[in-house]
C-alpha cells in the first residue's frame, strides 16, 4: 500500500498492532537521556528566571515560552511513565512519573488512571467521561435544556477551551482525584501527596524570593505548557473525520487509529512535545515509547497520510462541538442549527 492509498479504512489496524510490537521495547539509556536533556534544563532555566528577576532584570520573562515548552516535555516524559513504555521496570516508570508529576502539578496515580479510561474508551459514545473533551452529539445538544446548551457552548468556546480550560485543569482540578473520589485510597494519597509536594516547594521559593517574582515565574510557565497541551490533545480526537461509534458497533483498534491524528508539526516542535504527534500511532501501541514513534512512520509510510494535519490545519477544528451521528463526523453549532432547521 502506498502512502497516497492509506486510510483507516484500508489499514487492518488490529494486525498492525500486532505488527508494532518490536517497538514496544525502551532503551533505557536513551530514555535516560530524554529525562536529563528535559530536566536540567528546565531547571536551569527556571532558576536563572527567578535569579534574574529576583535582582530586577525583567527581561529574564522572554525565556517563558521556552520554560512552558520543556515543561510541556517533562508531562510528556511522565505520559509515558503512565503507560509503562519509558524504562523497563514498572517501578521505575512510577518514580518518575511521581516525581515529574510534581513539577507538572498532575498526580500521576490518578491522572495515569483517568488516561488509561481514556484509551480504553476513544471513540466510544457509550463511555465518554474521562480524560477526554466534553463531546455530546446534535441530538443531545437539541435536547438539552438551555442553560445546558448555554454552559456547553461556552465551554466550547476556543477561548475557553485554550485559556480558562487549561488553567482549571492544573491549577485546581487535579488538586482532587476528580472521578476518582471512591475508586481507591491510592488516588487520594496520589492527589495529597503531590499537593503537599508542591506547597512545599512553592513556600520555600517564595520565602527565597518573594511572592511576586515566584508568580511571574510559576504562573506564565505553567499556563504556557497547559494551554500547548491541551491544544494538543484537543487536535488529536476532535476533527471533522474523527469516529465516533456506539458500544456494539465499537471496535479499540479502528477507533485508536481513525480516531486519532497524525499531527505533523515542525521538527523542533517535534522535539519539544515528544512526538507525541503522531497520536493514531501512540493509541494504537501506547507501550512505544515516544522517542521510537518516528522509527514506526519510517517502517510504515502509509501511516503519515492518515489523518494527516499541519500546524496551520490544526487550528480550524477549534470550531468543531458536535458529533453528527448522521453524518457521522464533528460539525460546528452553525453547521447543526441549519441541519436541525432544514429537518424541520
Amino acid at each position: 500500500m502506498t502512502a497516497s492509498e492509506a486510510s483507516p479504512d484500508t489499514i487492518d489496524a488490529r494486525q498492525l498492532a500486532q505488527d508494532l510490537k518490536p517497538f514496544h521495547r525502551p532503551r533505557v539509556w536513551r530514555s535516560s537521556i530524554e529525562l536529563a536533556i528535559t530536566l536540567v534544563p528546565f531547571v536551569a532555566l527556571y532558576a536563572a528566571m527567578l535569579l534574574a528577576l529576583d535582582a530586577g532584570y525583567w527581561l529574564a520573562l522572554v525565556g517563558t515560552p521556552l520554560a512552558g515548552l520543556l515543561l510541556l516535555r517533562l508531562f510528556i516524559i511522565q505520559h509515558d511513565c503512565g503507560h509503562g513504555s519509558f524504562f523497563k521496570r514498572r517501578a521505575t516508570n512510577d518514580w518518575v512519573g511521581r516525581a515529574l508529576g510534581v513539577l507538572t502539578l498532575t498526580p500521576y496515580d490518578c491522572w495515569r488512571r483517568s488516561h488509561a479510561l481514556h484509551h480504553a474508551a476513544t471513540g466510544n459514545l457509550d463511555a465518554r467521561g474521562f480524560g477526554d473533551v466534553d463531546t455530546l452529539t446534535v441530538r443531545e445538544f437539541c435536547e438539552s435544556s438551555r442553560w445546558q446548551r448555554a454552559f456547553y457552548r461556552a465551554y466550547r468556546h476556543p477561548l475557553v477551551l485554550m485559556g480558562l480550560g487549561p488553567a482549571y485543569l492544573f491549577l485546581l482540578r487535579h488538586r482532587l482525584p476528580i472521578g476518582l473520589m471512591t475508586a481507591g485510597s491510592i488516588y487520594w494519597v496520589s492527589a495529597m501527596v503531590t499537593n503537599l509536594v508542591i506547597a512545599a516547594i512553592l513556600f520555600g521559593l517564595i520565602w527565597t524570593f518573594g511572592f511576586a517574582t515566584v508568580a511571574l515565574v510559576f504562573f506564565p510557565v505553567l499556563l504556557t505548557a497547559a494551554s500547548m497541551g491541551v491544544w494538543l490533545f484537543y487536535i488529536q480526537h476532535q476533527f471533522e473525520d474523527a469516529v465516533w461509534d456506539k458500544r456494539e458497533d465499537w471496535s479499540f483498534h479502528h477507533a485508536a487509529l481513525a480516531g486519532s491524528t497524525y499531527l505533523d508539526l515542525p521538527s523542533v516542535l517535534r522535539w519539544f512535545t515528544g512526538n507525541i504527534g503522531i497520536h493514531h500511532v501512540h493509541h494504537l501501541a501506547s507501550r512505544i515509547p515516544f522517542y521510537r514513534l518516528p522509527e514506526v512512520l519510517r517502517e510504515f509510510p502509509a501511516l503519515t497520510e492518515v489523518n494527516r494535519y499541519t500546524t496551520r490545519q490544526a487550528f480550524k477544528p477549534l470550531l468543531l462541538a458536535l458529533w453528527c451521528e448522521d453524518e457521522r463526523r464533528l460539525v460546528t453549532f452553525s453547521e447543526a442549527k441549519r441541519r436541525v432547521a432544514a429537518r424541520g
